[in-house]
């Protein structure tokens, strides 16, 4: 009889400790860890001030980037499809850690696009989105440190050629733009943060970035302040797409909801809106597009007039 009873307080103990880990397993399920560099969630969190993603339809204002209205539109086109798991954000220095867990199935997806060269190389592990900034809408600021005077009074090809500049072969499409410009030299670093220092240091004179119009296409982290030159941009000729992994156990159901959700939202012009009104797709009509061929130029100033 005491044995019985002895067995029976063990099975009730077992059962109050594991109830609370269950709950916590169904609690996990429902919420799905999503990896977000620091500086990106930080302004994030600033721009929303309490509101919802799929709340969001000014996007103006100032912290508002490209990746924050990356998270943003991916967050939307997710609930418009139908895929209601809510995402706890795990902040860091994160880089190309996030490409290697989306690999193995340890990240979902990931809030910030991908180059379409990028992503096709991981195709046979990833989900590739319908283009959320097409061919032809990227265009890049080249920023420096401000105290660098030789990279502020650059106004054609030619005067690349006194230039260094960063990027990392990882990133196609960058590399492949910057390899094009006649460059003094071109440095490769494959930590994005190392890159920011580098130029902030003029170790090396620039680095490509989006436009922050809202920010005065300033960049600044804690000491660091970079500056685009003003008026002159690089093409990227590249699309970006969100990618979702195929190993991941709600990787199938995201990516119909993300592909369904995007359809709606480009329907309804609203990708290319929250784009432009970020700044980050801007009017060309008083910009040097500095990397273009002669041919696209004249065609470009002629649409323009």
């Amino acid at each position: 009889m005491n044995k019985c009873i002895k067995w029976l307080l063990v099975t009730v103990v077992i059962w109050l400790v594991g109830a609370p880990v269950y709950a916590m397993a169904i609690q996990t399920e429902q919420s799905i860890g999503i990896f977000i560099r620091d500086d990106v969630y930080h302004d994030y969190t600033r721009f929303l001030v309490g509101r919802q993603p799929q709340d969001i339809t000014d996007f103006s204002g100032q912290f508002i980037r490209r990746d924050v209205v990356d998270m943003i539109i991916a967050q939307q086109a997710l609930h418009l499809g139908g895929f209601d798991k809510t995402f706890n954000y795990q902040v860091g220095k994160i880089n190309f850690r996030n490409t290697k867990l989306l690999e193995q199935g340890g990240l979902l997806i990931s809030f910030d696009t991908y180059w379409y060269e990028d992503a096709k190389s991981l195709a046979d592990k990833v989900y590739i989105s319908n283009a959320v900034i097409r061919k032809g809408e990227y265009f890049a600021g080249i920023f420096a440190s401000p105290h660098n005077k030789k990279v502020f009074n650059l106004h054609t090809l030619s005067d690349f050629n006194q230039l260094t500049s960063v990027s990392t072969p990882r990133w196609r499409t960058d590399w492949k733009t910057l390899s094009q410009l006649p460059l003094k030299e071109l440095v490769a670093e494959d930590e994005w943060l190392s890159q920011v220092r580098m130029v902030s240091m003029q170790w090396v004179d620039f680095m490509l970035m989006p436009l922050m119009p809202q920010l005065n296409n300033q960049y600044v982290l804690e000491d660091i302040v970079l500056q685009a030159i003003p008026n002159i941009l690089i093409l990227l000729d590249d699309s970006r797409h969100f990618v979702i992994s195929k190993r991941h156990p709600d990787g199938a159901q995201a990516f119909q909801a993300l592909q369904k959700g995007l359809k709606i939202l480009r329907q309804q012009g609203a990708i290319e809106k929250a784009y432009r009104q970020a700044g980050f797709i801007p009017d060309l009509s008083e910009q040097l597009i500095i990397n273009l061929p002669l041919t696209r130029k004249l065609a470009q100033r002629s649409f323009l007039k």
